[in-house]
């Protein structure tokens, strides 16, 4: 303490900030409720500033909506099947759910589909019918997003079938030979998502190539017969001349004696022949 000073005059001085601090904490002993609502309220603007920021809560209506980042980490995003095309799938974005937010979110947002085809995979007409088949209509799917093409996504398709992993539908079509395997479009070749995913992508046809699945399907040994007879040009030919013979009913014959007759296809004509006991020809009755 100074020289000269008055210790009561100290105590005069922190009186004021010993009474605001005092106001304060009685204030917050009193309202601890109100206090408490002000934090969870503050927290949660600002979980939804970040969210807001990185589009976590936001419905995506078209592939141009999408981030750039996203599709550079090829990210993962959620959606409900609507439609299954003849290239690919037509989904709905299902973004991520923040309880009354989400609802004034959507209610304001038209509903608009995604143009989702899959990624390395050359879908066959036996696919489309399998995927029709195994996925169901409003199914959730699992979009992980690998390139995109003006308004088209390229993606590994994948639904939840109960297991600890889900199951990638463009992996699924290539093991069952109901697809081919195809480039990464607007992937980078050198990458190395490409080729973990081309070597994966391969495996699983020659799995199907190997068991004879789908596309690679042999013809057993009957089969192959069947089809090499059916293309032979003597074969043809041959029942060519059967069916001839069918519609033609032969009239002449050659007799024991050395006698001859002519082919007549009218059973009133008359034929001709040798007489057994000269070599005179004759008009005499009918062959038959």
């Amino acid at each position: 303490m100074p020289p000269g000073l008055d210790p009561s005059d100290v105590n005069e001085e922190d009186k004021p900030s010993k009474n605001v601090i005092a106001h304060i904490s009685q204030f917050a002993d009193d309202n601890l409720t109100f206090v408490r609502n002000i934090s969870t309220c503050l927290g949660l603007a600002g979980l939804l500033i970040i969210a807001r920021s990185i589009r976590l809560i936001t419905k995506f209506g078209s592939a141009a909506d999408i981030p750039a980042r996203f599709i550079e980490r090829n990210i993962s995003i959620r959606g409900r099947l609507r439609n299954i095309t003849e290239k690919g799938l037509e989904v709905e974005h299902i973004p991520i759910y923040v309880p009354l937010l989400s609802r004034l979110l959507t209610k304001r947002q038209p509903v608009t589909l995604l143009d989702v085809r899959l990624a390395g995979v050359e879908l066959t007409s036996e696919g489309q019918d399998w995927i029709g088949q195994q996925l169901k209509p409003a199914e959730t799917v699992w979009l992980r997003l690998i390139t995109r093409q003006n308004e088209t996504l390229h993606c590994l398709v994948s639904v939840n079938r109960g297991s600890l992993f889900n199951t990638c539908v463009n992996e699924e079509l290539l093991r069952h030979g109901l697809a081919r395997t195809s480039p990464f479009v607007g992937l980078d070749p050198h990458s190395r998502i490409y080729w973990h995913l081309y070597k994966r992508f391969l495996r699983a046809e020659s799995r199907a190539e190997k068991k004879g699945k789908g596309l690679w399907k042999e013809e057993n040994r009957l089969e192959r017969a069947a089809n090499v007879l059916r293309n032979n040009m003597l074969v043809n030919s041959m029942k060519k001349l059967f069916k001839l013979g069918a519609k033609e009913k032969p009239l002449g014959f050659l007799f024991p004696w050395g006698g001859g007759g002519v082919l007549c296809h009218d059973d009133t004509a008359v034929g001709v022949y040798r007489c057994p006991h000269g070599d005179n020809e004759e008009e005499g009755s009918p062959l038959l």
